[in-house]
Protein backbone atom coordinates (compact mmCIF):
# COMPACT_ATOMS: atom_id res chain seq x y z
CA UNK A 1 0.00 0.00 0.00
CA UNK A 2 2.92 2.30 -0.61
CA UNK A 3 3.51 4.89 -3.31
CA UNK A 4 6.74 6.12 -3.51
CA UNK A 5 9.12 7.87 -6.43
CA UNK A 6 12.53 8.92 -7.11
CA UNK A 7 12.65 12.65 -8.68
CA UNK A 8 14.21 15.76 -8.60
CA UNK A 9 11.84 18.27 -10.46
CA UNK A 10 12.95 21.57 -9.49
CA UNK A 11 15.11 23.64 -11.98
CA UNK A 12 16.06 26.89 -12.64
CA UNK A 13 15.66 28.72 -15.62
CA UNK A 14 19.02 29.26 -17.37
CA UNK A 15 17.89 31.05 -20.46
CA UNK A 16 14.34 32.54 -22.10
CA UNK A 17 13.17 33.24 -25.64
CA UNK A 18 12.10 36.97 -26.11
CA UNK A 19 8.28 36.73 -26.30
CA UNK A 20 8.17 35.03 -22.81
CA UNK A 21 7.80 37.82 -20.06
CA UNK A 22 6.25 35.74 -17.14
CA UNK A 23 10.15 34.39 -16.37
CA UNK A 24 13.55 35.50 -16.40
CA UNK A 25 16.97 33.78 -15.95
CA UNK A 26 17.46 32.83 -12.67
CA UNK A 27 14.09 32.04 -11.17
CA UNK A 28 13.45 28.59 -9.57
CA UNK A 29 10.63 26.48 -11.51
CA UNK A 30 8.92 23.58 -10.96
CA UNK A 31 8.50 21.83 -14.69
CA UNK A 32 5.17 20.10 -15.11
CA UNK A 33 6.24 16.78 -16.45
CA UNK A 34 9.10 18.46 -18.24
CA UNK A 35 13.12 17.34 -18.30
CA UNK A 36 15.84 19.24 -19.25
CA UNK A 37 14.95 20.72 -22.50
CA UNK A 38 13.83 23.50 -24.22
CA UNK A 39 10.15 24.17 -22.73
CA UNK A 40 7.42 26.52 -23.51
CA UNK A 41 6.60 28.67 -20.45
CA UNK A 42 3.24 27.20 -19.97
CA UNK A 43 4.97 24.07 -18.63
CA UNK A 44 6.88 25.84 -15.89
CA UNK A 45 5.82 27.46 -12.68
CA UNK A 46 7.59 29.73 -11.14
CA UNK A 47 7.73 29.40 -7.26
CA UNK A 48 8.60 31.72 -4.37
CA UNK A 49 12.87 31.45 -4.89
CA UNK A 50 13.08 31.24 -0.69
CA UNK A 51 11.28 27.81 -1.19
CA UNK A 52 13.99 25.13 -0.69
CA UNK A 53 15.42 22.78 -3.53
CA UNK A 54 13.84 19.62 -2.00
CA UNK A 55 10.40 21.34 -1.04
CA UNK A 56 9.90 22.41 -4.71
CA UNK A 57 10.67 19.09 -5.86
CA UNK A 58 8.18 17.15 -3.90
CA UNK A 59 4.91 19.93 -4.74
CA UNK A 60 5.91 19.00 -8.26
CA UNK A 61 3.72 15.86 -8.29
CA UNK A 62 2.62 13.03 -5.71
CA UNK A 63 2.41 15.46 -2.57
CA UNK A 64 0.52 18.18 -4.06
CA UNK A 65 -1.77 16.07 -5.47
CA UNK A 66 -3.01 14.46 -2.33
CA UNK A 67 -3.25 17.56 -0.36
CA UNK A 68 -5.28 18.99 -3.58
CA UNK A 69 -7.35 15.77 -3.24
CA UNK A 70 -8.31 16.88 0.22
CA UNK A 71 -8.55 20.73 -0.28
CA UNK A 72 -10.08 21.34 -3.85
CA UNK A 73 -11.40 18.00 -5.35
CA UNK A 74 -13.19 16.93 -1.52
CA UNK A 75 -13.33 19.82 -0.26
CA UNK A 76 -12.81 18.56 3.25
CA UNK A 77 -14.81 20.14 5.82
CA UNK A 78 -14.06 21.36 9.47
CA UNK A 79 -14.76 19.08 11.82
CA UNK A 80 -15.13 15.67 9.82
CA UNK A 81 -13.90 12.70 9.75
CA UNK A 82 -11.65 11.14 6.94
CA UNK A 83 -9.91 7.62 5.74
CA UNK A 84 -6.67 7.01 3.85
CA UNK A 85 -5.90 4.15 2.28
CA UNK A 86 -1.92 4.00 1.23
CA UNK A 87 0.40 6.22 2.84
CA UNK A 88 3.23 7.35 0.46
CA UNK A 89 3.63 10.41 -0.70
CA UNK A 90 0.06 11.14 -2.00
CA UNK A 91 -1.50 10.18 0.99
CA UNK A 92 0.78 12.13 3.44
CA UNK A 93 -0.29 14.84 1.45
CA UNK A 94 -4.36 13.97 2.11
CA UNK A 95 -3.73 14.20 5.80
CA UNK A 96 -1.89 17.31 5.83
CA UNK A 97 -5.16 18.50 3.38
CA UNK A 98 -7.35 16.86 5.65
CA UNK A 99 -5.69 18.37 9.02
CA UNK A 100 -5.27 21.82 7.32
CA UNK A 101 -9.23 21.55 6.31
CA UNK A 102 -10.09 21.00 9.91
CA UNK A 103 -10.49 17.32 9.78
CA UNK A 104 -11.04 16.01 13.51
CA UNK A 105 -10.24 12.72 13.02
CA UNK A 106 -8.35 11.06 10.34
CA UNK A 107 -7.20 7.59 10.25
CA UNK A 108 -4.28 6.78 8.29
CA UNK A 109 -4.34 3.03 6.48
CA UNK A 110 -1.40 0.97 5.42
CA UNK A 111 0.59 -2.24 5.67
CA UNK A 112 4.07 -0.71 6.96
CA UNK A 113 4.47 -0.62 10.21
CA UNK A 114 6.69 2.14 10.03
CA UNK A 115 3.86 4.82 8.97
CA UNK A 116 2.72 4.93 12.13
CA UNK A 117 4.89 7.42 13.41
CA UNK A 118 4.90 8.92 10.01
CA UNK A 119 1.33 9.34 9.23
CA UNK A 120 1.28 11.09 13.33
CA UNK A 121 3.87 13.67 12.16
CA UNK A 122 1.50 14.94 9.24
CA UNK A 123 -1.44 15.01 11.31
CA UNK A 124 -2.96 11.18 11.27
CA UNK A 125 -4.73 10.48 14.55
CA UNK A 126 -5.03 7.06 14.24
CA UNK A 127 -3.31 4.40 12.65
CA UNK A 128 -4.76 0.66 10.90
CA UNK A 129 -2.16 -1.89 9.28
CA UNK A 130 -4.62 -4.25 7.73
CA UNK A 131 -2.17 -7.40 7.69
CA UNK A 132 -2.16 -7.17 11.53
CA UNK A 133 -6.14 -7.80 11.47
CA UNK A 134 -8.47 -10.71 10.08
CA UNK A 135 -11.18 -8.04 9.51
CA UNK A 136 -11.48 -5.98 6.01
CA UNK A 137 -10.47 -2.29 5.86
CA UNK A 138 -14.03 -0.76 6.42
CA UNK A 139 -14.82 -3.20 9.55
CA UNK A 140 -11.67 -1.71 11.35
CA UNK A 141 -12.82 1.80 10.15
CA UNK A 142 -15.97 1.43 11.49
CA UNK A 143 -14.71 0.13 14.88
CA UNK A 144 -12.93 3.33 14.97
CA UNK A 145 -16.23 5.62 14.00
CA UNK A 146 -18.76 3.98 16.40
CA UNK A 147 -19.82 1.77 13.32
CA UNK A 148 -20.93 4.75 10.95
CA UNK A 149 -17.28 5.35 9.13
CA UNK A 150 -15.90 8.51 7.80
CA UNK A 151 -17.03 11.09 6.02
CA UNK A 152 -14.71 11.31 3.42
CA UNK A 153 -12.22 8.35 2.31
CA UNK A 154 -9.52 8.62 -0.04
CA UNK A 155 -7.86 5.42 -2.05
CA UNK A 156 -4.26 6.38 -2.82
CA UNK A 157 -2.59 2.86 -3.38
CA UNK A 158 -3.81 2.21 -6.86
CA UNK A 159 -4.88 -0.84 -5.91
CA UNK A 160 -8.29 -1.23 -7.65
CA UNK A 161 -9.24 -4.52 -5.36
CA UNK A 162 -9.23 -1.61 -2.53
CA UNK A 163 -11.71 0.76 -3.75
CA UNK A 164 -14.50 -1.39 -2.17
CA UNK A 165 -13.35 -1.03 0.65
CA UNK A 166 -12.76 2.34 0.29
CA UNK A 167 -16.51 3.11 -0.43
CA UNK A 168 -17.79 0.76 2.44
CA UNK A 169 -15.31 2.47 4.64
CA UNK A 170 -17.32 5.51 4.89
CA UNK A 171 -20.60 6.92 6.13
CA UNK A 172 -24.16 5.68 4.48
CA UNK A 173 -26.15 8.50 2.82
CA UNK A 174 -23.34 11.33 2.37
CA UNK A 175 -19.90 9.48 2.63
CA UNK A 176 -17.80 10.24 -0.15
CA UNK A 177 -14.78 8.44 -1.55
CA UNK A 178 -12.42 10.30 -3.85
CA UNK A 179 -9.77 7.90 -5.96
CA UNK A 180 -5.79 9.28 -5.95
CA UNK A 181 -3.72 6.42 -6.54
CA UNK A 182 -3.22 5.38 -10.03
CA UNK A 183 -3.15 2.11 -11.06
CA UNK A 184 -3.77 -0.26 -13.96
CA UNK A 185 -6.12 0.89 -16.95
CA UNK A 186 -8.46 -1.86 -16.09
CA UNK A 187 -12.26 -1.90 -15.21
CA UNK A 188 -13.55 -2.18 -11.38
CA UNK A 189 -16.26 -4.02 -10.15
CA UNK A 190 -18.12 -1.52 -7.76
CA UNK A 191 -20.66 -2.85 -4.83
CA UNK A 192 -23.97 -1.80 -6.28
CA UNK A 193 -25.63 -1.22 -2.92
CA UNK A 194 -22.58 0.11 -1.29
CA UNK A 195 -22.93 3.01 -4.06
CA UNK A 196 -27.13 3.45 -3.94
CA UNK A 197 -27.04 4.04 -0.53
CA UNK A 198 -25.81 7.60 -0.85
CA UNK A 199 -22.41 7.23 -1.26
CA UNK A 200 -20.63 9.45 -3.73
CA UNK A 201 -17.08 8.44 -5.71
CA UNK A 202 -15.01 10.48 -8.02
CA UNK A 203 -11.62 10.07 -9.52
CA UNK A 204 -9.00 12.85 -9.14
CA UNK A 205 -5.89 14.14 -11.81
CA UNK A 206 -3.44 16.21 -9.66
CA UNK A 207 -5.78 16.49 -6.64
CA UNK A 208 -7.54 19.23 -8.77
CA UNK A 209 -5.10 21.56 -8.33
CA UNK A 210 -5.13 24.56 -10.65
CA UNK A 211 -1.36 24.47 -11.38
CA UNK A 212 -0.29 28.63 -12.09
CA UNK A 213 -1.93 29.77 -9.25
CA UNK A 214 -2.04 27.05 -6.60
CA UNK A 215 1.46 25.29 -6.75
CA UNK A 216 2.31 28.80 -5.11
CA UNK A 217 -0.18 28.89 -2.60
CA UNK A 218 1.50 25.44 -1.55
CA UNK A 219 4.43 26.75 -1.83
CA UNK A 220 4.24 29.62 0.87
CA UNK A 221 3.04 27.32 3.22
CA UNK A 222 6.24 25.23 2.97
CA UNK A 223 7.75 28.78 3.28
CA UNK A 224 5.77 29.35 6.30
CA UNK A 225 6.78 26.00 8.03
CA UNK A 226 7.60 25.87 11.73
CA UNK A 227 11.51 24.39 12.69
CA UNK A 228 9.51 20.99 13.75
CA UNK A 229 6.50 19.53 12.72
CA UNK A 230 5.08 17.79 15.65
CA UNK A 231 5.28 21.54 17.02
CA UNK A 232 3.50 22.55 13.53
CA UNK A 233 1.17 20.16 13.80
CA UNK A 234 -0.72 21.93 17.13
CA UNK A 235 0.30 25.68 16.86
CA UNK A 236 0.35 25.94 13.00
CA UNK A 237 -2.29 24.60 11.40
CA UNK A 238 -2.03 26.16 8.29
CA UNK A 239 1.43 25.37 7.36
CA UNK A 240 3.46 22.76 5.48
CA UNK A 241 6.37 20.54 6.93
CA UNK A 242 8.04 18.50 4.01
CA UNK A 243 11.39 17.39 5.60
CA UNK A 244 10.02 14.15 6.83
CA UNK A 245 9.14 12.88 3.44
CA UNK A 246 12.99 13.18 2.29
CA UNK A 247 14.55 10.02 3.44
CA UNK A 248 17.18 9.59 1.00
CA UNK A 249 19.71 11.82 -1.34
CA UNK A 250 21.28 10.36 -4.57
CA UNK A 251 23.40 11.58 -6.75
CA UNK A 252 22.61 11.86 -10.21
CA UNK A 253 26.11 9.40 -11.12
CA UNK A 254 24.29 7.16 -8.49
CA UNK A 255 21.03 6.84 -10.50
CA UNK A 256 20.87 2.55 -9.91
CA UNK A 257 21.05 3.16 -6.38
CA UNK A 258 17.59 5.49 -6.61
CA UNK A 259 15.77 2.43 -8.43
CA UNK A 260 16.90 -0.18 -6.07
CA UNK A 261 15.15 2.31 -3.08
CA UNK A 262 12.13 1.88 -4.71
CA UNK A 263 12.27 -1.33 -3.08
CA UNK A 264 12.96 -0.40 0.67
CA UNK A 265 10.03 -0.10 2.65
CA UNK A 266 11.56 2.85 4.73
CA UNK A 267 12.11 4.70 1.56
CA UNK A 268 9.52 7.23 1.42
CA UNK A 269 11.18 9.89 -1.18
CA UNK A 270 14.57 9.91 -2.50
CA UNK A 271 16.08 13.20 -3.81
CA UNK A 272 18.22 12.86 -7.09
CA UNK A 273 20.79 15.59 -6.83
CA UNK A 274 21.91 16.96 -10.01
Amino acid sequence: MNKKTTQCECSIVESVGEDVTSLKEGDLVIPTYVGYMVATANYLVKIDPRASMADASFISCGFSTGYGAAWKEAKVEKGSSVAVQGLGPVGLGVLVGARIQGATRIIGIDIIERKRELGKAFGMTDFINPSESDKTISQLVKELTEGEGVDYSFECTGNMNLINEALQATKAGKGMLTVVGAGKNAPVQIDFMTLIAGRTMKGSIFGGIKVQSDIPVIVEKCINKASSIRYLVSSFPQEIQLDELLTHEVQLEDMTKAYELLKDPDCVKALIKI
